[in-house]
Formats: structure tokens, sequence, C-alpha cells
């Protein structure tokens, strides 16, 4: 089982949550279960590509404009994208919930996806990646990296920045 930490863009995957956070919020008020299906749709995408569903903002816009810049990082990708697959499947859960007439379902779990993704752009703790360490940890199948060295599972690491942009 390789532990081997790679560099990941952190700016990349804050972009993409906060985009998720304002899509589902507009989609709310808006009452609009297609934008729902929309960020379903971009979530899912990213986790079978392996990157963020909404980086290309960050990637072609905000970066090349300067806007955000890099924040590099040692880490594990697969914890990121198991994270964000789980959000696309809450995500499909309530596009199909809010198709089916089902609203307070429907919309509960667009909170929800919401708040997670708060928690993690401005707090800095994945739900989805402390669930993938802990699975590592019980020995789950598909589940095997360790979180980087001192770091509580699911926190952002807090190692030196690299060059990288």
């Amino acid at each position: 089982m390789s532990n081997t930490l790679t560099k990941i863009d952190h700016s990349a995957m804050t972009v993409n949550q906060l985009v998720i956070i304002l899509l589902n919020i507009l989609a709310f008020i808006i009452n609009q279960p297609w934008l729902v299906a929309v960020v379903t749709a971009a979530m899912l995408l990213g986790t079978l590509i392996g990157k963020p569903g909404f980086g290309f903002l960050y990637q072609f816009a905000l970066k090349p404009a300067g806007i955000v810049r890099p924040h590099v990082l040692q880490d594990h990708a697969e914890p990121h994208r198991f994270a964000q697959g789980l959000g696309g499947g809450f995500m499909l859960a309530s596009a199909i919930a809010l198709f089916s007439n089902l609203p307070v379902l429907g919309w509960g779990l667009t909170w929800l996806v919401a708040a997670l993704a708060a928690l993690n752009a401005f707090g800095g703790f994945c739900v989805g990646c402390f669930l993938y360490y802990w699975f590592t940890r019980l020995g789950l199948p598909g589940f095997s990296k360790q979180p980087p060295a001192g770091m509580f599972p699911g926190m952002r690491p807090t190692g030196a920045k690299t060059n990288e942009s």
C-alpha cells in the first residue's frame, strides 16, 4: 500500500466548493431543480475524470487572470475524488427527489451538500475525506491511503506549499 503524497492544487478544489455552494443556493432561491442537475453532472463528471467538477473555471479563468493563486500542497487525490463522488451521489438523490415532487427531501440534500462544501472551503475539514480515511483504517477494499503525517483525517494539510503554478 503506497502512501506517497502528490502535489494537489487546493485552490482548484476551493473554487469548486464555492461554485457548488453558490449554485445550490441559487437553485433553491429561484426554485430550479435543473440547476441542481447541472451541479450533479459537474460533480459526477469531475469524479470520473479525477478533477474538481468546476475546476475549469479556476484553470481557464480565475488562475490565468490572477484572481485566484495556486495553493499547491502535498496531499492525496483519492480522498478528494471520493468526497466529490459522494457529494455527487447526494446531489443525484437530491435531483431525483426534486424531479419526483419531493421538495423537502430534495432541497434538504442540496443544502446538506452546500453546508459540507462550506465546511471544507471555509473550515478546511472535508467530511468525505474523513470517511475515506476511516474506511482505509477499517480495511475496506478500494481505500488505501493514510492521512498525511501528523494530520487529523479530513483536515486540509498544513505542510509547506510547493512552488507549482
